[in-house]
């Protein structure tokens, strides 16, 4: 008879290992009641079958459902909703068709109040897998969301293919596939991002423009990027194609603008090769200006197509208040501003600094932000093109000190090298702006064997979705 594993003695060295808990035994498509515990870090529901891990797409904590079996792995399963038996109070139904198919949507169908306690809690979540110091005792602040959590994002970033009855869709991947799905509407995306885009696909549609088979890799037109500006209403489109020669776009610029006024800056980039990436290497101009102009806390910001910037304008506000807020910066204190992108970050807090000096490793992003300094009149403002982690061992040879460093990483969260760099400096103030919980907790093992975490702020930068944007204050330890 096998003793149950939590009664083993792991400090009896003398005694001989105790075999494993035999494996549950299941069948794809085997059908099993399940009560849901928690959301995963994805928007997954979470249950267990005799012990073992069940990962079931669309169920919500508290629900009784029936689960049918859809994938068998060593340390888990996976399985979908064959019905639900008991229903949570926070299921609501989703204003969107396809969310049950691709991205973006997973938690359109739970209550808003209950995602923004999830977006805490998936917080609290990644702390207690990674165990940073004093992570118990951190405080975890309520999320702050949106007062309207729909119609939010500025930027529609749709694949471009045809059916094969010769129909072009625009749309998302299902996941984990490469079956387009055609998006006709989305309550998430600004409704003038939507528009044009609608309207791009019916004339790509007329034009009978070459539209990219991923299967035989022939074909133009890849992807269409729609980004609007919440502030100024100025719109850029662009069209990223297998080659430069681009027949149609004379008539397409023509249609655009005529429909369109505010559409002030149509660009194309070529991305020749068969790849994951979205973007090639060149971008030119086919009309207009290469840049749209976009405003944040009274601040202007050019912005070419490359270029990075929150999707959600209205809570970026609230985001860079925290993060000055944080800060609490002196007049006359220095501050560092990592992964910098056009300077939206830096720009906002120069006010409050003696000087403010940032960097990232897109040229044209290092370019906006020098151009958003002189734009909005910021003197004590400068961007360089670079990694953190080199830039600023140099500027420190140079003879520069910072009181204060402000970072805001891509979702795989800060480098190695820099952290290293932030140990060996240890500015006195230090803010984190993290999009990825898991790897802002993984970041947190290394960082606080220096810093203290005063609190973090979650802030809901993507509603009906799992993602959550958090601002983390730190202080110097002093264990």
């Amino acid at each position: 008879m096998t003793t149950p594993q939590k009664h083993y003695n792991h400090r009896n060295n003398n005694r001989r290992p105790q075999q494993r808990q035999a494996d549950v035994q299941v069948e794809i498509g085997q059908r099993f009641p399940l009560t849901i515990k928690r959301i995963g870090i994805n928007g997954e529901g979470i249950g267990y079958y005799k012990r073992k891990l069940v990962f079931i797409k669309g169920a919500l904590p508290t629900e009784v459902v029936v689960a049918e079996v859809i994938g068998i792995k060593p340390n888990f399963l996976t399985a979908k909703i064959h019905r639900i038996k008991t229903p949570s109070k926070d299921r609501v139904t989703p204003r969107d068709a396809y969310a049950d198919q691709v991205g973006g949507f997973e938690l359109e169908h739970l209550a808003y109040p209950a995602q923004l306690d999830f977006k805490r809690d998936v917080i609290a979540q990644s702390l207690e897998k990674y165990k940073p110091h004093g992570y118990k005792h951190y405080e975890l602040k309520p999320t702050i969301g949106m007062d309207n959590p729909y119609a939010y994002r500025n930027k529609a970033q749709f694949q471009v293919r045809k059916t094969a009855e010769g129909q072009v869709i625009a749309g998302l991947y299902e996941e984990n596939s490469h079956n387009l799905v055609d998006l006709a509407t989305c309550s998430v995306q600004m409704p003038a991002t939507m528009a044009v885009m609608r309207f791009i696909v019916s004339q790509l549609q007329d034009l009978n423009v070459a539209i990219y088979d991923e299967r035989h890799e022939t074909g133009l037109v890849k992807t269409v990027i729609v980004r609007v500006a919440a502030k100024t209403d100025e719109i850029q489109v662009v069209f990223v194609t297998t080659e430069r020669a681009f027949p149609q776009s004379d008539d397409l610029v023509s249609s655009l603008q005529a429909k369109f006024p505010n559409i002030v800056s149509i660009m194309q980039n070529i991305n020749p090769v068969k790849t994951s990436l979205i973007w090639g290497d060149e971008t030119i101009r086919l009309a207009g200006k290469s840049q749209i102009r976009e405003e944040l806390k009274g601040l202007a910001f050019n912005l070419s197509a490359r270029a990075f910037l929150q999707l959600n304008p209205y809570q970026t506000v609230k985001l860079y208040d925290e993060a000055l807020k944080a800060l609490d910066l002196g007049e006359n204190e220095n501050v560092v501003d990592a992964y910098a992108g056009v300077g939206t970050i830096g720009l906002s807090v120069a006010h409050a600094a003696h000087e403010v000096r940032g960097m990232d490793i897109i040229p044209d992003a290092v370019k906006d932000a020098n151009e958003n300094a002189a734009l909005n009149g910021i003197t004590n403002a400068h961007y360089e093109t670079g990694k953190a982690e080199d830039v600023i061992p140099r500027w420190v040879d140079e003879g520069f000190s910072f009181d204060a460093l402000i970072v805001d990483p891509p979702r795989t969260g800060l480098d190695d090298w820099l952290i290293r760099t932030i140990l060996e400096t240890t500015p006195k103030k230090f803010v984190y702006i993290s999009c990825n919980p898991s790897t802002l907790a993984r970041d947190l093992k290394e960082l606080t064997t220096e810093y203290h975490v005063d609190y973090i702020q979650s802030v809901d930068m993507m509603p009906q979705t799992p993602r959550c944007e958090a601002v983390v204050k730190f202080t110097r330890a002093e264990y």
